[in-house]
């Protein structure tokens, strides 16, 4: 039993560098392409001035996203993960490709037709999140908490890198004739490119690290069906062969009874997210006050939310500063409201360097607070348990962020269309 004990400690350790750095990349594609979308703000903003875009196209994306990710999350112990989550990396991949198609076909002209064909690419980057962020979230709840904290701050550096690349490509340009719209398809481009290689890690690479493998072979040995497929193309035949040919499930706690124990988790999440994006992108890019920045402005304000909230991702791996109480972690939630008022009050009599002072703030609290709770709350579940409960919380953030996008509009009260 010993010698057992010692093999099943390498198998948990073996590949961990290797699938930390995969984890982060797979989180950059979940979010790559619609970060993508959100940070080539000021390009949709010239060429659909009247649609407010910043704030539409989110509004457009979440729907498709919630209901996704629902239908999902209620059927999450009979989808095969590797479907899942191959779907939904083509999916990105392919929209990514048709943002620059449809430009290229409208030689960059605005209008109400290809706003619409934009709109229709939107919802499609929303039911391809819900199926890879529900995905992965319920796939590594199972697995090693840094490998969930590495994916979590790949999703955050995807947004940071998507800025730090628009800044790149806005400046590279800016001088030159038609430079807004090149620097917008050379971003639609590389977000093509990036979303591909994810299909690939995912496809190939993944899959067959020995300590994913260990994961999942333990989560069968528990009664998960959603990862005989993951376990086949690792090579594991025998064990998915099992899992598959299994009738009837371990006893686990249903989705209601997780929900239940869980809740505060969950509204947590749901708070964090409605709060955050009730501010971000669309108060950020339109109602920031008087500044000197011009057309920079927008783009630097999401830049240093994108910068802070990787950052703040990366803050939990100091184990004494991560919260894991669920009083604190609520209170610190709770907390955040006071958000509101400090950006309108600093919108209307502050000065550009207090928005970023802010802006950032708001960008590191999103991030270690998604963080410490995603660890924190699959603790000493089963692995089946532990997937349904991933993707239950990520249920609760994604409606956040619906709840979120439609709050953002009432910074519009008063302001005339």
């Amino acid at each position: 039993m010993a010698v057992s004990d010692e093999d099943a400690h390498v198998a948990r350790l073996k590949g961990k560098y290797v699938a930390t750095v995969v984890c982060w990349l797979l989180g950059n594609g979940c979010l790559f392409s619609w970060n993508s979308m959100l940070t080539i703000v000021d390009y949709y903003g010239y060429l659909f001035p009247n649609y407010h875009p910043a704030r539409v196209l989110t509004l457009v994306y979440q729907p498709f996203a919630l209901i996704t990710i629902s239908i999902l999350a209620y059927r999450e112990a009979k989808i095969n993960t590797r479907k899942r989550n191959l779907f939904g990396y083509v999916l990105f991949f392919i929209c990514s490709l048709m943002v620059l198609i449809l430009d290229l076909a409208t030689s960059g002209k605005g209008g109400l037709g290809p706003f619409i064909g934009i709109c229709i690419i939107s919802a499609g980057f929303g039911i391809a999140d819900a199926h890879v962020q529900g995905g992965m979230v319920g796939d590594l709840s199972f697995m090693n908490p840094e490998l969930m904290q590495s994916f979590l701050a790949g999703c955050a550096a995807s947004g940071a890198l998507t800025s730090i690349l628009r800044l790149v490509t806005k400046g590279a340009f800016e001088n030159s004739k038609n430079g807004l719209r090149k620097g917008a398809l050379l971003f639609f481009a590389i977000s093509a490119v990036f979303e591909l290689l994810c299909v690939i890690l995912y496809t190939f690479t993944f899959p067959k690290l020995p300590i994913v493998k260990h994961f999942r072979a333990k989560a069968a040995s528990e009664g998960s069906k959603t990862v005989s497929a993951d376990l086949a193309a690792a090579g594991i035949h025998r064990v998915a062969n099992e899992v598959e040919g299994k009738t009837t499930e371990v006893g686990r706690l249903s989705n209601k009874e997780l929900l239940l124990q869980n809740i505060d988790y969950a509204i947590g999440l749901f708070m964090i997210y409605a709060l955050t994006l009730s501010i971000f992108p669309g108060f950020l890019s339109e109602d920031t006050g008087s500044h000197s920045l011009g057309t920079w402005y927008a783009l630097v304000l999401i830049a240093a939310y994108n910068v802070f909230d990787l950052i703040g991702r990366y803050i939990p791996l100091i184990k004494c500063i991560k919260l894991e109480s669920r009083k604190w972690l609520m209170v610190s939630i709770l907390a955040r409201i006071l958000l509101i008022p400090a950006f309108y009050f600093t919108a209307k009599y502050g000065d550009q360097g207090w928005m970023i002072l802010l802006t950032s703030f708001l960008g590191l609290t999103n991030g270690y607070l998604t963080v410490c709770v995603l660890t924190t709350a699959p603790k000493g579940y089963k692995g089946p348990e532990q997937n349904a409960l991933g993707n239950l919380l990520v249920l609760f953030l994604l409606a956040g962020i619906f709840a979120g996008v439609t709050l953002d509009w009432l910074w519009l009260i008063g302001k005339g269309w």
